[in-house]
C-alpha cells in the first residue's frame, strides 16, 4: 500500500474577515488587490475544488444563512484600500475580484461591478479590473453582461471531461454546458490547475484527460492559458503538486492550437 504524506488542515488559508485582502504579489496578476464578495469566514462556491486553498465550500444550510457585503461595503473598502496604497506609494496592477468563494454568486453582482468600475475610473483609471471565476455562472444574461464590463476575466476549466471535473473539482455542473458556455464569452484568459495525487486515483495530467482537456480549449478558444500546479496547502491533504514535464506538456498542446500558453510554478 501506498502511504500518502499529507500536510495539516491547519496549513490552509484563513477565510477572510472582509471585503479587502492584500495588495498580493500575484505570479500571474502583479500587485493585486484582492476584492472578496464572499460573505466573512464562509466560502461558498458552485465548486468544491480538491486543491483550493481555503479548504471545503461551506454546506448549503450554512450557505443560506450567509450575510453578504452590500455594495456600498465592497466600494467604501476598496476606495480605502486605493487610498491607503496612494498613500503608501504601492501601484497597484490590477483590482481583482475572488475570495474564498466564486463572486460571481452575490446576489448583486453587476451593481458590484458598475459600482467598482466608476470608482476605478474616479480614483485609479490605470489599474485593471478582473476577475477570477469558475465560469459556472456565465451562461445567466445579468452575468455575462457584468463580466465584460470587466478589464479581464481569467476563468477556470481544469479538465475537458465529466470525469475530470468530478474528481477534480468536485462539479456537478455539464461539462458540455461549461464548455459551451466558455466558448460564446471573448476574451477570456483559461486558467487551469494541474494536480495528481499519490494514490492514482485524481490526475487531470494524464493522456486521456489531457486530450479532453485540449478539445475543449480548442472549441473555447481563449486569448490565453494560464497552467499552474500547487503553491499552497490544498483542501485535500493528500494532493501533489503536478510535475514541470506534465505543466509544460500541456501548454505545448495548447500552443499546437495556436493558443497562447503561459507556465506559471
Amino acid at each position: 500500500m501506498t502511504t500518502c504524506a499529507s500536510l495539516s488542515a491547519d496549513h490552509l488559508m484563513p477565510l477572510h474577515e472582509g471585503v479587502i485582502y492584500g495588495p498580493i504579489a500575484s505570479r500571474r496578476l502583479g500587485t493585486s488587490l484582492g476584492v472578496n464578495l464572499l460573505p466573512p469566514r464562509r466560502k461558498i462556491c458552485t465548486f468544491n475544488c480538491l486543491y483550493c486553498q481555503y479548504g471545503w465550500t461551506a454546506p448549503p444550510a450554512a450557505q443560506v444563512e450567509a450575510a453578504w457585503p452590500s455594495v456600498t461595503e465592497v466600494i467604501e473598502a476598496t476606495s480605502a484600500a486605493l487610498a491607503s496604497a496612494r498613500a503608501h506609494g504601492t501601484v497597484i496592477d490590477r483590482m481583482t475580484l475572488a475570495g474564498h468563494g466564486e463572486p460571481t454568486l452575490h446576489p448583486d453582482f453587476p451593481e458590484v461591478v458598475a459600482a467598482l468600475r466608476e470608482l476605478r475610473d474616479r480614483e485609479a483609471p490605470r489599474v485593471r479590473l478582473a476577475i477570477l471565476s469558475n465560469a459556472t455562472t456565465i451562461d445567466r444574461a445579468r452575468i455575462r453582461q457584468a463580466l465584460l464590463d470587466l478589464d479581464e476575466r481569467f476563468l477556470k476549466l481544469d479538465g475537458g471531461d465529466a470525469d475530470t471535473l468530478r474528481h477534480v473539482n468536485a462539479a456537478a455542473v455539464d461539462v458540455e454546458r461549461l464548455i459551451t458556455s466558455l466558448s460564446s464569452l471573448r476574451p477570456i484568459v483559461v486558467q487551469t490547475m494541474l494536480v495528481r495525487d499519490c494514490e492514482g486515483i485524481i490526475d487531470n495530467t494524464t493522456p486521456a484527460a489531457r486530450a479532453s482537456y485540449l478539445a475543449a480549449i480548442a472549441r473555447i478558444a481563449p486569448a490565453s492559458v494560464h497552467i499552474y500546479t500547487l503553491a499552497r496547502t490544498p483542501a485535500l491533504a493528500r494532493l501533489e503538486p503536478a510535475p514541470a514535464e506534465a505543466l509544460h506538456a500541456c501548454a505545448d498542446g495548447v500552443r499546437a492550437l495556436g493558443i497562447e500558453a503561459r507556465v506559471f510554478g
